[in-house]
């Protein structure tokens, strides 16, 4: 199987359209998903990212996004497994260059679709399971 050339969904990153399709699975994903996926996504709107890192990035919120996942998403409970994978390897790979003001706008869109409750999933972001 080829693999996927992940770059051609990097015109999905408008704010609007990314935001969009994160909403429709934010309950799904849960909240550690849609948290990494959105930190990852405001940080790559900064002008202090580095071309790299600016390339992984968009490599993982592609296979996000992308139909083709090694385990399809409409699989129940594993289906998005392996994209919160990804998006986790990528977050702690750029995590000491994510700004606080991007964690807040992230924590903040989360709220408009979670309780309090499933926020605090977030906390164990790096946590294995």
């Amino acid at each position: 199987m080829d693999v996927p050339d992940f770059m051609q969904y990097s015109n999905k990153f408008t704010k609007g359209e990314f935001v969009e399709k994160i909403s429709r699975i934010a309950k799904r994903a849960g909240a550690k998903l849609v948290y990494a996926a959105l930190v990852l996504f405001y940080t790559l709107q900064s002008d202090k990212v580095t071309l790299k890192d600016k390339a992984i990035i968009i490599g993982a919120l592609g296979y996000l996004i992308s139909p083709l996942d090694v385990i399809p998403d409409a699989i129940p409970i594993a289906g998005l497994s392996d994209d919160l994978g990804v998006l986790i390897f990528v977050l702690q790979k750029i995590w000491g260059e994510v700004n606080e003001d991007v964690k807040e706008k992230a924590r903040a869109k989360l709220s408009q679709w979670f309780d309090e409750d499933e926020i605090e999933e977030i906390n164990t972001l790096f946590d294995k399971e």
